[in-house]
């Protein structure tokens, strides 16, 4: 489903005004990382899947 240093986007922009993340880190949360500021978040499979670009 998703893979390690994968660039996603989300539907909504970050407050930097990017809306790419590149995934750090994968188990039971996701940890992305944003592309333009640095900024890391932890969200749910679930959560990650309501707020990407489809």
């Amino acid at each position: 489903m998703y893979t390690l240093g994968e660039i996603i986007k989300t539907k909504k922009p970050h407050v930097c005004g990017s809306n790419e993340w590149k995934i750090v880190r994968i188990g039971a949360d996701i940890k992305l990382e944003c592309c333009e500021c640095g900024r890391v978040i932890m969200l749910s499979s679930y959560e990650l899947d309501k707020r990407i670009k489809k």
